[in-house]
């Protein structure tokens, strides 16, 4: 639900940090075709030159707009986003996902971000607002609106710009949060505030590869826009049932680290790094929770559902583009080789110590070398 496009359809960048080759059709077609996903959502459809393609795929006949909000392309269902910063004063900035549920409520979005960003084209941008008068204008149009990668030492709402929802949120209008890379469901319900949100594991995938490294099983009537706010809201039976995110220690803000060196820092010190002497400490999220926490760890809300930390086949030593082609070609969708194909029939495919990796990090049994200050972790080339 977290997923950036690169450049338009004519070659303009959207998210400069992106990939090329992230259009938003490619997105689709891998979204569809190798990753599986039944339900996506691209968060820089605001971009007039993003809304363009969608229209041609509209007038063609490839996608189809949804009564209950959302558009319909094979067997995905687009739900319609856009990625905003905002910075209050005396605050650091944060990031926000807001959702809409049409094309048509996306264009309005878009017209009134324009008048409060410098380039509405770009995503990510930072606009004049403050965060309850942006809940409240989604909210008019029925949209919804979800703090992005909370714990995140860099434009996380926890991480950079409050300790608490109430300081700039109006939290009734926050149903969900995204946890982000760094952070699982055992550490994010050590703050007693988030016991009553739903919990989002998203990819912020800034290339092909990176969609569905994390995601969410969601119960649904149906996979549209109405129906994934009534899963927001855990309303009618509606809900997250599952979370599927990437080991926490993976992510890149897990561990505080020197950005100089990288070396692992403890909690407690005076922002100098005790090895190479350098000050840039970037606070990592597992530091960053525990400041907030005021509750002991294990203690969950009775709906919160299973995280299941995974692994993605990129991260497996030894699986190179090829190998994994041939697994897509085997086996339909990577969350097939993740979740559900057995040890033997990968075997056929990618050879034995390869096959055995595969379910080693299905299990949880690989070492990983904990990731931070923004390099990712890795699995452990030894296990």
């Amino acid at each position: 639900m977290h997923i950036h496009i690169g450049r338009t359809w004519s070659g303009k960048p959207v998210k400069i940090t992106a990939s090329p080759k992230l259009t938003l059709t490619r997105i689709l077609e891998e979204s569809s075709e190798r990753k599986g996903m039944d339900m996506i959502g691209v968060i820089d459809a605001h971009s007039p030159e993003v809304q363009a393609e969608l229209e041609s795929l509209l007038a063609q006949g490839a996608a189809r707009p949804l009564a209950a909000g959302g558009i319909r392309y094979k067997k995905t269902t687009l739900l319609l986003g856009s990625e905003v910063e905002i910075k209050e004063a005396g605050h650091g900035a944060a990031h926000f996902l807001c959702y809409l549920p049409s094309l048509d409520e996306m264009r309005r979005f878009t017209r009134w971000l324009a008048e409060r960003c410098t380039n509405v084209q770009l995503s990510s941008q930072r606009i004049a607002a403050s965060v309850r008068e942006l809940q409240q204008q989604v909210a008019q149009w029925g949209g919804v609106v979800v703090p992005a990668h909370i714990f995140t030492p860099h434009k996380g709402f926890y991480g950079s710009a409050a300790d608490r929802l109430s300081e700039l949120a109006d939290p009734q209008l926050i149903y969900a949060v995204e946890l982000g890379l760094s952070a699982n469901s055992e550490m994010a319900d050590r703050i007693s505030e988030l016991h009553d949100k739903t919990y989002l594991t998203n990819s912020d995938a800034h290339s092909l590869g990176k969609i569905g490294r994390e995601y969410q099983q969601v119960q649904l009537a149906e996979p549209s826009f109405a129906e994934w706010v009534l899963a927001l809201r855990r309303k009618l039976g509606r809900g997250v049932v599952a979370n599927y995110g990437l080991h926490p220690r993976l992510g890149k803000y897990h561990q505080t680290k020197c950005q100089a060196c990288r070396s692992p820092l403890p909690a407690q010190g005076d922002g100098r790094c005790p090895v190479c002497g350098f000050r840039a400490v970037v606070r990592g999220v597992e530091e960053r929770v525990a400041q907030l926490a005021d509750l002991p760890a294990g203690t969950h809300p009775p709906h919160r559902p299973p995280y299941v930390e995974q692994i993605p086949l990129e991260y497996v030593p030894g699986l190179g583009a090829k190998r994994i082609g041939k697994l897509y070609a085997a086996f339909g969708t990577e969350m097939n080789v993740l979740h559900r194909a057995s040890e033997a029939d990968l075997a056929l495919v990618v050879g034995e110590e390869i096959a055995r990796l595969i379910i080693l990090a299905r299990s949880g049994r690989l070492t990983i070398e904990t990731g931070g200050a923004g390099v990712y972790g890795r699995v452990a080339p030894k296990w």
